[in-house]
């Protein structure tokens, strides 16, 4: 599934006051364009950036490298349909569609859209209204207006490929935004949820109000932790040996499961996806799928790291435990743990690997199998 982003940066932004346009002026050191194109260009779902930008606008798009760059038309229609012709010769599954003025979405808002999109051909976030609403004349109050119903937009808005497309190049006149394209054009638009730091900057004072809601995000990240962990069991079959923590150890027994089944490593690897909430193996590499019967674990435990990287955190510790009567731990436990740290790219005094019985009590103490529990601790920023 390819995705690919649209970044719609050819306003002039006459509201937000004089001097450069918008989204060229500098927040918390850098330009706002600069901002929302990092949280596209690092999020791991999206494989592509284009940027439609004003035709006088090239030097100020300088400060935003690494990302495809095109003219836009006079609306933002006519932006946005640049910005899909653009994609057409080589089209990605799903689109997303984002205002350069809305510098701070996250990728839990990202992530909402694109996980609409499984069953819906367009998917868009949105904040329920909940203030009052009054009508008015020359200053005065002259109604109110129900909210039930009401939401406040924002972007990304995301689509199928092919039917915005088609919306796009058969839509006349102007609109609010890509939802109303979609909607003209008979798709329907599930909602997904906003997030009341998805500002757009509009005003001046929007300028302020984003650099103070970077500022605690770079606080927060700067101490973000996150806990994981992971449980795994595996069965004996016939065999002669084990492999636990990516060590191959001697035993009467082998352990039975799709890939190598090394109870240990699988227990640590859901541990790390279970603190980036990035559900579990079997979500990223399905048993169902034969290139992965027999498959050595490291490649699990190896992609497990590498999200953690890409998504701006590290590895703190981790904790592995395993369970079982035999075979003996205890003088392979310093391999596994260097094993494990040379892995995931860490040092091995980060790394803990210790084992238990279980009193001969339940299947392990029975010699049946062995479990293995697990502990991740990531820190961002």
């Amino acid at each position: 599934m390819e995705i690919a982003a649209i970044i719609v940066a050819a306003g002039r932004g006459t509201r937000a006051g004089t001097g450069l346009p918008k989204q060229w002026r500098t927040i918390a050191g850098a330009p706002v364009a600069l901002h929302t194109l990092t949280a596209f260009q690092r999020h791991p779902r999206i494989s592509r950036c284009l940027l439609v930008i004003h035709p006088d606008d090239h030097t100020h798009a300088q400060a935003v490298p690494g990302v495809q760059v095109i003219h836009g038309g006079a609306t933002r229609d006519a932006s946005v349909l640049a910005g899909l012709e653009a994609l057409a010769d080589d089209p990605p599954d799903l689109v997303l569609i984002h205002d350069v003025a809305r510098p701070l979405v996250s990728a839990t808002v990202i992530d909402g859209v694109i996980e609409a999109l499984a069953d819906a051909k367009g998917a868009a976030p949105a904040l329920p209204v909940t203030d009052a609403l009054w009508r008015g004349e020359d200053g005065r109050v002259t109604g109110t207006q129900p909210r039930d119903g009401l939401y406040r937009a924002q972007t990304p808005q995301g689509f199928h490929f092919a039917p915005i497309l088609t919306a796009h190049r058969a839509h006349e006149g102007s609109a609010a935004d890509d939802v109303e394209v979609a909607r003209l054009a008979g798709l329907d638009v599930t909602i997904t949820m906003g997030d009341e730091s998805n500002l757009k900057i509009t005003t001046p004072d929007d300028f302020a109000r984003a650099e103070r809601l970077i500022g605690d995000r770079t606080k927060e990240q700067a101490m973000d932790i996150r806990l994981g962990n992971g449980f795994d069991v595996h069965a004996f079959e016939d065999g002669d040996h084990v492999i636990l923590c990516g060590i191959r150890v001697p035993h009467d027994r082998a352990l039975k499961g799709h890939s190598d089944a090394d109870v240990g490593m699988h227990a640590l690897t859901d541990a790390i996806y279970g603190a980036l909430a990035e559900g579990d193996i079997g979500r990223h590499f399905p048993p169902s799928e034969a290139q992965w019967k027999g498959a050595d674990s490291e490649i699990f435990l190896r992609h497990a790291a590498e999200l953690t990287r890409t998504r701006g955190y590290r590895l703190s510790n981790a904790d592995v435990t395993l369970i079982c009567e035999q075979p003996k731990i205890g003088p392979h436990a310093g391999a596994m743990r260097q094993r494990l740290a040379d892995i995931m790219g860490v040092e091995v005094g980060r790394v803990s690997v210790k084992a238990t019985t279980s009193e001969r009590l339940g299947f392990t103490g029975r010699g049946e199998g062995i479990a293995a529990i697990a502990s991740a601790t990531l820190i961002g920023g």
